[in-house]
């Protein structure tokens, strides 16, 4: 029974469409995304900015901004699907069963509560612990999170932390009430190169000691390939390509991802070698193209790309690569 309880996805995300209420009427933003996470396991989400990474992970929570809603599709998180539960039992698992860090803790972290207090909420709330237990547990994760004089930085404000401190409270907040899943949305993008780095390292190792499942959310394709176990590459709502991560970075077949990872910096390229870049820019909501959102940038697309959506499918079984192109479809049948 525990051997096949541990083959089940942990979250397993069938369908996802969110619409937007336009001036127009509704506009589908996220159009019906397949994704999933194993145990134990991180996922990395990426693609350009406004193709739907943080929206979709939102949405599981149901932290949609006003105007902004799921239309169809399931959300099974251990067992149990996040969009039919009951505001009730969505608050016990949110922050206790799914840790959720968010992009700017600038303006995610309350900045007329002291720190301590914002760790201790969620404990008190999820774990049932008095103000005493819950002040040692927070001392702990700050020390975990790797925060000198812990015992001080529990009586300080936001602003009087640095940039790596706050996220590093975030981290703390995240994972207070041990939770099956974290979810981290773009958690280093504001900070430096040597603080992204202590924070990826800290993460890597807070997984490993706890043996939590990530879902990473990133524009990074460098930062990500040292992270995570597998990549769900997103562009206009959909997902493009879905790989190991050594799969995806050696043999990428969705063009918008070799796209991506072309216009990566590379060692030992000449400095006055020009970067990739992919032309035009991804689709407004409610002005899809009738068939692949990405043709109209795509450099192998075909008559049929304009007519149909292709459907994520499967160019490896064995290692689980998917990819949704008619080009790298076409190449497979070829072979």
């Amino acid at each position: 029974m525990t051997e096949l309880k541990s083959m089940i996805p942990l979250l397993d995300v069938r369908g996802l469409t969110i619409d937007i209420d336009g001036r127009n009427g509704p506009a589908t933003v996220v159009d019906g995304i397949d994704l999933h996470v194993n145990r134990g396991e991180t996922l990395g989400v990426v693609g350009e900015s406004g193709c739907g990474k943080s929206l979709t992970m939102l949405s599981l929570m149901r932290l949609l901004p006003n105007k902004i809603k799921v239309t169809q599709g399931t959300a099974v998180f251990d067992g149990r699907d996040l969009q039919t539960m009951s505001n009730r039992e969505l608050r016990k698992v949110r922050g206790g069963d799914i840790g959720f860090v968010f992009q700017d803790p600038m303006t995610s972290l309350n900045p007329v509560m002291r720190i301590g207090e914002q760790i201790c909420e969620p404990l008190r709330y999820h774990s049932g612990m008095n103000k005493h237990e819950a002040k040692t547990r927070a001392i702990e994760l700050l020390r975990l999170v790797g925060i000198p004089g812990p015992e001080q930085r529990l009586q300080a404000y936001p602003h009087e932390l640095s940039g790596g401190m706050r996220q590093r409270v975030m981290i703390a907040i995240g994972l207070a009430c041990n939770p099956k899943l974290l979810i981290a949305d773009e958690p280093t993008t504001a900070l430096d190169v040597t603080i992204q780095a202590q924070i990826v390292d800290l993460v890597k190792d807070l997984r490993t000691k706890l043996g939590m499942s990530i879902v990473w959310i990133t524009h990074d394709l460098a930062l990500i390939a040292g992270l995570a176990d597998r990549v769900v590459v997103l562009y206009a709502g959909t997902v493009v390509e879905d790989a190991p991560v050594d799969t995806l970075y050696s043999k990428p077949l969705h063009p918008y991802t070799q796209g991506l990872l072309a216009s990566i910096p590379q060692i030992g390229h000449a400095a006055t070698t020009r970067l990739s870049s992919i032309g035009g820019t991804p689709p407004e909501p409610g002005r899809r193209p009738a068939g692949c959102p990405f043709a109209p940038r795509c450099p192998q697309a075909m008559a049929i790309c304009r007519e149909r959506v292709p459907r994520l499918e499967y160019a490896n079984e064995t290692d689980g690569h998917r990819v949704a192109c008619f080009a790298a479809q076409t190449a497979k049948e070829a072979a």
